[in-house]
């Protein structure tokens, strides 16, 4: 990696480390998709694949008596949740994983509840869907959310932006497919409102622009770094009607086991 890289990679963990999230979401869509996991029992297996930071996690540890296993490759994400499940007093139900999500050498069918906010497209979606199949106990749930195309022949820039970041991006018709041909059975889906994108992410991402500006003032390649991270909430800002994120929640078929421990 050049001296180049070498700074906007830190500009970006300088930036993407210090936010609520790092990615679309709230705890009111949260609940919504939980509320539609109805027979997922009084204290659930649950697995957070590609967990981040973890905000997701903890409202899951909040929202469910379960136990979670969070799964993410980048340490300093898991250490930033470690020190939040520390502070609640959640080190017995919550453990944080650094591992790759593709090959975490997990047991099989050790789950009931697998949970993913807009990670699974990492390792393509479906892989990781064969993934979660074999990962959850017969009954178990699966809920993530994916990015989204909503509208056909995005503007110039916006499908540049996906296709550097999620070039096999769907519809939710696509995904729909993708869903059942994995196996699973669709108990429902529903679009992020625009609040899951503004209030825990883009709205404190432009926050911490600003201060980053004002930190960097005069250094002409901080800032033209940072005016390249500012692109984004911008784009969402003028062209947020053509993609969107899907928040799906899907069951493995069979009966389900009566067990409140993970592995």
């Amino acid at each position: 990696m050049s001296a180049a890289d070498d700074r906007v990679q830190g500009m970006f963990l300088a930036l993407f480390e210090s936010l609520p999230r790092q990615g679309p979401g709230s705890r009111a869509c949260a609940m919504r998709a939980l509320a539609l996991c109805d027979e997922i029992g009084d204290a659930p297996a649950i697995l957070d694949l590609g967990c981040g930071a973890g905000a997701q996690t903890l409202q899951l540890a909040e929202l469910t008596a379960g136990t979670i296993v969070a799964i993410d490759s980048h340490a300093p994400s898991i250490e930033r949740l470690r020190e939040a499940v520390a502070r609640r007093g959640l080190s017995a139900r919550v453990e944080a994983v650094v591992g790759d999500m593709a090959s975490a050498g997990l047991p099989r069918a050790s789950f009931d509840l697998v949970w993913s906010e807009g990670a699974l497209y990492n390792i393509g979606l479906g892989p990781a869907l064969a993934l979660c199949h074999d990962l959850l106990r017969p009954g178990g749930y699966l809920a993530f959310t994916d990015a989204v195309w909503r509208e056909p022949n995005p503007p110039a820039e916006v499908a540049a932006a996906f296709a550097d970041d999620y070039p096999t991006m769907g519809r939710v018709e696509d995904d729909l497919a993708a869903i059942r041909g994995a196996g699973f059975a669709l108990v429902g889906h529903f679009t992020l409102p625009e609040a899951a994108w503004w209030d825990d992410f883009y709205t404190p991402m432009e926050a911490r622009i600003a201060e980053l500006r004002a930190e960097h003032a005069g250094d002409a390649e901080a800032l033209a770094i940072l005016d390249q991270l500012a692109a984004e909430p911008e784009m969402h800002r003028r062209h947020g009607d053509f993609y969107a994120y899907e928040f799906f929640v899907a069951r493995r078929p069979g009966v389900r086991g009566r067990t409140n421990s993970c592995c």
